[in-house]
């Protein structure tokens, strides 16, 4: 008894709540499912009459609630419920009464609720997709109807609402059967029908099915249901769609005005007859379509639409290619304009569309005089002197047609007047230009470039504001270029691909435009003098970087795939390592172009051809700075170009490691070419890690004479200053000459020369003792070579025996007597190898 009473209450407070709008639907759903479930719980072996109805009541709401949150498939055991709980009802009332008028009484009581327990299950089996049991349940709810006429209205609008749903899903068929069901039942007992205006909607979706599902095929059904509609009810709908049914079946003009006559008899909107007079043209009715629409005006004196009859009117001739009679009708809309009859502002721009839109089919066609025809007719509707955007676009259009009519005066003019009404459109400014263009002013062509340039800027930044297309600056600053280029006037067209770079979006069209710019500027610098050539290889370079900095933007761009990538960086670094070796005379532009060759090539695969590119660029990048830091330049300059030079070899040196792995280097120069500059540079920059370096070249073993001798100069050569390395590099390379088989007793010389120079200088008396003998070991070194062969150099051997002689004379000075006899004494020995020279020294 307590759940019981729970469960009523639970009801009760469901109800009340949401009537305050307090809980959802769902949630009233859910609630009812728990209060009805209690109750059933509690349901004794034999419950009284009011808990069996009460029962009935709760198990019917709860269905329908679950229907109507869109839940069906939980709302059939409640139904079924509801459905046991009232047989149960009409067995228990019948037990009760004996009289036969009770029993009818008590059937009757029963049938309603039956009625709508079965409507209820109508809809959840419909809801669940099960045609044949919903048809079911409404056929024997329809069977009930004779005993509960009241339910007719109920009954047929719920067989409505299932044909609207499965005429939206696009199940003709069903859809059909139900809209017929609807009318049928409507029509069962009048008092009670849902009325005749519910009949004709309902008769008009049935002919749309129809005539939606095959027209061909239920043609004759789809007239019949439109014509009873209209019998029903007559309304603008139901005429239209018969006059549509009736065009669809090929029926007679007779026919069709038979049915227009009846719109005479309805009050209907101008823009009803229109729709229908374009029905009818459309459907090429061209006759009793044109004489409908002539009727219209009479209907609508005075309404101040009638230009819309107008306008329809001049369509549909221009439609039919009955150009003369729509000019004409055009013509009387222009006199209109100026005797009082204007049309509404919506109908005149619609007008200048239908104007505007006949002018560039003919445009198209190339057939300029006729689109100006049209022009001028949208140009008859503004007067003098009037300032409007739309007048700018229609004068910059009639200024294309006199220019492809070489009527370039009139042009002008037209376009002085689109400067007048819309001076700052880009459009307006391209006018001009292709003007200054054709009459070959490259000055006024250069500077609406210019211009064109700016507002296309403007236009990228304010594009959502100014409703335009983000493209439109681009498109325009692409056929200014073409336009110059077609007119040979690369000065312009250089002008206009600049611009357009600056503002293209799409990377395909950039590097088109990049590509372009780069070859017509190197075919004006092969014919410049050197000083404007400078300046325009710089702009080469500018097209370059910029190019590099689109590649590595282009990842973002899915249309731009990463084999187009690849050929847009072949290209380019082709192109710069061209210029670079084309530039040698220019170190500093040579060195940029191989710098940015080798940039670009980091777009393409490393494969061995990029790699030895990639490696070529790097050191050409180098050896430039290196030699550019050896001209006079200022302290700063020279560390600037020694740290770039350091920063190409080590990015150099982790490339040339990868390449070695393709293949045999044996014979390349490149390790060489390598520890060379490094040396320099970092010898220059008075790098501390210099002798750490040196140390690693010591122990090689395949190291050539040539390069320590060059190692040793560079150790000298300003700025640098290490003469330990000199002398070091020296001592190696004579080591390597006396490992040879034979001497070469004039490369022997030189480096015993530069050896004696750096370990001895010139002029200093007080040395040290260990300082000249490692210096006399060099001589006595000489002599040995000198002794075994004929080829050294006299010359040399002069010098040797010069600088002994002098130096034994600088002992003498400093009172060190032995050793200056010593060293003149060695001077001597030289003298005996003299040739040609001996006798003058004896």
């Amino acid at each position: 008894l307590q759940v019981e009473e729970s469960a009523v209450s639970l009801w009760n407070w469901t109800v009340t709540k949401h009537t305050g709008a307090v809980i959802s639907d769902e949630q009233r759903a859910k609630l009812r499912f728990v209060a009805c479930r209690l109750i059933c719980l509690c349901e004794g072996s034999d419950p009284p009459e009011g808990t069996i109805r009460r029962q009935i009541l709760m198990s019917m709401k709860t269905g329908k609630g679950w229907i109507d949150i869109g839940k069906a498939g939980l709302a059939d055991g409640f139904l079924e419920s509801a459905m046991s709980s009232i047989e149960k009802l009409y067995e228990k009332l019948r037990k009760g009464s004996e009289d036969e008028a009770d029993i009818q009484v008590h059937r009757a009581d029963v049938e309603r609720s039956l009625f709508k327990v079965l409507s209820y299950q109508a809809e959840s089996v419909f809801a669940q997709g099960d045609f044949q049991k919903a048809m079911m349940c409404v056929q024997r709810c329809k069977d009930m109807l004779v005993k509960l006429p009241k339910e007719t209205c109920y009954l047929s609008i719920l067989c409505y609402n299932f044909g609207v749903e499965t005429y939206e899903w696009k199940k003709y068929e069903q859809s059909s059967f139900w809209l017929s069901q609807s009318y049928d039942i409507g029509k069962m007992d009048m008092k009670y029908s849902i009325g005749k205006e519910m009949q004709a909607k309902v008769l008009r979706l049935l002919a749309t099915t129809y005539f939606e599902w095959d027209c061909n095929l239920y043609l004759d059904k789809a007239l019949k249901a439109i014509s009873l509609a209209n019998q029903e009810n007559l309304h603008p709908a139901g005429l239209f769609l018969k006059v549509k049914i009736l065009l669809k079946s090929g029926a007679s003009d007779e026919d069709i005005n038979s049915a227009l006559a009846e719109f005479t008899q309805l009050e209907m909107s101008l823009d009803f007859c229109l729709n229908t007079a374009k029905l009818l043209l459309e459907h090429g009715r061209e006759s009793v379509g044109f004489d409908f629409l002539k009727s219209v005006p009479e209907r609508f004196e005075s309404s101040p639409d009638l230009g819309k009859i107008t306008l329809l009117h001049i369509e549909f001739l221009l439609q039919n290619k009955r150009e003369l009679l729509a000019k004409q009708k055009i013509e009387e809309v222009i006199i209109g304009h100026y005797t009082g009859k204007q049309l509404l502002p919506e109908a005149l721009n619609q007008l200048h569309i239908i104007l505007w839109d006949r002018a560039a089919k003919h445009y198209e066609e190339k057939n300029y005089s006729e689109a100006l025809h049209w022009y001028n007719y949208s140009v008859s509707f503004y007067t003098p002197g009037q300032i409007d955007q739309n007048l700018a676009k229609l004068q910059r259009n009639m200024a294309s047609c006199y220019l492809h009519l070489k009527q370039v005066d009139k042009a002008k003019e037209a376009v002085k007047q689109a400067e007048r009404c819309d001076p700052n459109s880009i459009f307006t400014k391209f006018s001009v230009y292709k003007i200054a263009v054709m009459e070959n002013d490259t000055d006024k062509a250069m500077e609406a470039v210019i211009e064109m340039g700016k507002l296309a800027e403007k236009l990228s930044e304010h594009e959502d504001k100014l409703r335009v297309d983000k493209n439109t600056g681009s498109n325009l600053l692409s056929l200014a270029a073409q336009i110059a280029l077609e007119n040979d006037q690369q000065i312009v067209a250089i002008k206009a691909l600049e611009y357009l770079s600056e503002h293209l979006q799409d990377c395909q069209q950039l590097f088109t435009a990049l590509k372009c710019l780069v070859r017509l500027m190197l075919s004006k610098v092969m014919s410049e003098n050197a000083e404007k050539r400078d300046e325009d290889i710089n702009s080469i370079l500018t097209y370059l970087n910029l190019a590099h900095k689109k590649l590595g933007e282009s990842f973002t761009e899915e249309k731009f795939t990463g084999d187009m990538r690849i050929l847009e960086a072949h290209w380019f670094r082709k192109v710069a390592w061209n210029l670079a070796v084309q530039f040698k005379d220019s170190p500093e532009k040579m060195r940029d172009f191989f710098v940015l060759s080798f940039k670009l090539s980091q777009f393409c695969p490393s494969d061995k051809a990029v790699l030895v590119a990639q490696k070529t660029c790097l050191l050409m990048a180098a050896a430039v700075d290196l030699e550019m830091g050896r001209q006079q330049v200022t302290p700063s300059e020279q560390t600037e170009l020694f740290s770039e030079a350091l920063q190409h070899l080590q990015t150099c040196k982790e490339i040339w490691k990868v390449l070695k792995l393709t293949g045999d280097f044996a014979k390349d120069p490149t390790d060489t070419l390598l520890l060379l500059y490094e040396f320099e540079a970092r010898s220059k920059l008075n790098d501390p890690t210099l002798h750490n370096l040196m140390e690693s070249v010591w122990e090689q073993p395949q190291i050539e004479i040539k390069t320590l001798e060059i190692i040793a100069s560079l150790a000298m050569e300003s700025p640098a200053r290490y003469p330990v390395l000199c002398k070091k590099a020296l001592k190696s390379a004579l080591n390597l000459h006396r490992k040879h088989a034979v001497i070469d007793a004039v490369k022997f010389s030189k480096c015993l020369h530069s050896l004696i120079n750096i370990s001895l200088p010139t002029g200093l008396a007080d040395l040290d003792t260990c300082v000249l003998q490692e210096v006399w070991d060099y001589f006595e070194d000489a002599l040995s070579v000198v002794s075994s062969t004929d080829a050294y150099p006299e010359v040399e051997i002069l010098w040797l025996m010069t600088r002994a002689w002098n130096t034994g004379i600088f002992q003498y000075t400093v009172g060190k007597y032995k050793e200056a006899e010593q060293w003149c004494g060695l001077g001597m020995r030289f003298l005996n190898h003299l040739g040609s020279l001996k006798k003058s020294y004896e």
